[in-house]
């Protein structure tokens, strides 16, 4: 076992795309390039501690570029291929053991690799698992640990995903919208350990926004850090799940929630409004308010009329209700909630959040233990549980 040093790590993994990038850059494919420089990594983390390079994106770039060619070798690659990697080989300046960086990409390489990971020829969970490899430099050990399955799966999972992108070239294949949505899928997930996804996806993200110039980049990245900033809130000593209207706002990170508002009102400014700024001005709404009396409901529901104009998304419609029953009481709540398929995830607990705002608590409790049947994680389960025991016991 590798003993780590968790700053070292964090800095390996902000050289992986770039390193990825030259070897792309000299011939080297997508999927084998991304082994190779894997291969370097775990060689650093054995080296580096007794024998620091002075400069490491250099000595990475040389020792990935090396395992490429052994694997080029190994796997008795086509002798064209060969030819190809060979001459770029003796075209390459001679190096040594402590190369220089000649040949780093710009940050259009790392780019470029952003847009790669989410192919749209990807399903949504292997371009979430290759941006993570590719761009975020995990192992696949870790993330299969984050994502709680075998380490096998993930191999799998991941192999299939640069086989079905092998030969595609670094051209922003992806498009940024399909960009955005595998970085806000990292994020959703959440999951705490030796990786903190949440932490991953801001991090990767802020990186995004620092090469691309884009109102809804800035958009994600002041939504995620709005979200991040109630996150101790979220859950009780004893690990139950708090709802926004129940949780004490002290604990909100207020340096977060400063720093979200400022990147989103920039954002707005520049008038190129997106799904991802306006959940943003909805967090935002919610940040901004003391209590939960406080928020400013009326402007919730205007900025849910924003987003459902940009994407019909049916957890959106779900929120409008719950918003238009605080902002004109629950009754209209309830009526917006019967225009909407009860379907859904979470229909019932909505209904049975707006039934209890307008007294009827008998109709509530049954709702809620409905909406625990369904719930689709244990925490959520057992906090509808826990409301449909409070109405009870009255």
């Amino acid at each position: 076992m590798i003993d780590r040093d968790p700053l070292a790590e964090a800095e390996l993994r902000e050289l992986v795309p770039a390193v990825i990038g030259i070897l792309v850059s000299r011939g080297a494919d997508f999927a084998t390039a991304e082994d190779a420089v894997q291969d370097a990594l775990i060689e650093a983390l054995r080296s580096w501690p007794s024998d620091p390079p002075r400069d490491r994106r250099g000595w990475l770039v040389t020792v990935a570029w090396r395992k490429f060619l052994d694997i080029v070798r190994s796997e008795g690659s086509r002798m064209k291929r060969e030819e190809r990697v060979m001459a770029a080989t003796l075209a390459e300046p001679e190096t040594s053991s402590e190369p220089g960086t000649d040949g780093v990409p710009n940050a259009d390489d790392t780019l470029d690799l952003y847009f790669l990971c989410a192919h749209p020829d990807l399903s949504p969970a292997s371009a979430v698992a290759l941006t993570l490899r590719a761009v975020g430099g995990l192992t696949t050990k870790q993330i299969a640990a984050a994502y709680m399955v075998p380490e096998s799966t993930m191999a799998q999972r991941i192999s299939r995903a640069k086989s079905t992108i092998a030969g595609s070239r670094l051209n922003r294949p992806g498009g940024l919208s399909s960009v955005l949505t595998t970085l806000y899928l990292v994020f959703n997930e959440g999951h705490s350990g030796e990786v903190d996804l949440v932490a991953e996806a801001i991090r990767l993200t802020r990186t995004l926004a620092s090469m691309i110039d884009s109102a809804e980049v800035d958009g994600l990245l002041a939504l995620m850090l709005l979200h991040h900033a109630r996150r101790d809130a979220r859950f009780g000593a004893d690990g139950r799940l708090i709802s926004l209207a129940d949780q004490d706002r002290t604990l909100w990170d207020q340096r977060l929630i400063v720093e979200g508002i400022e990147i989103l009102q920039a954002a707005l400014g520049r008038d190129e409004l997106g799904q991802y700024q306006a959940q943003a001005a909805i967090a935002a709404l919610h940040a901004d308010a003391q209590t939960v009396e406080d928020t400013d409901w009326v402007q919730v529901v205007e900025w849910y009329d924003e987003l459902l104009k940009l994407n019909e998304s049916p957890i959106a419609s779900l929120n409008r209700a719950v918003a238009i029953g605080e902002a004109d009481g629950p009754v209209a709540g309830l009526a917006e909630l019967g225009r909407l398929d009860e379907t859904l995830p979470r229909y019932f607990a909505v209904e049975a959040h707006l039934r209890e705002r307008a007294g009827e608590d008998e109709a509530a409790a049954k709702l809620y233990v409905e909406a625990a049947a369904k719930a689709s994680n244990l925490a959520e389960r057992d906090h509808l549980m826990r409301q449909a025991a409070r109405l009870n016991s009255r």
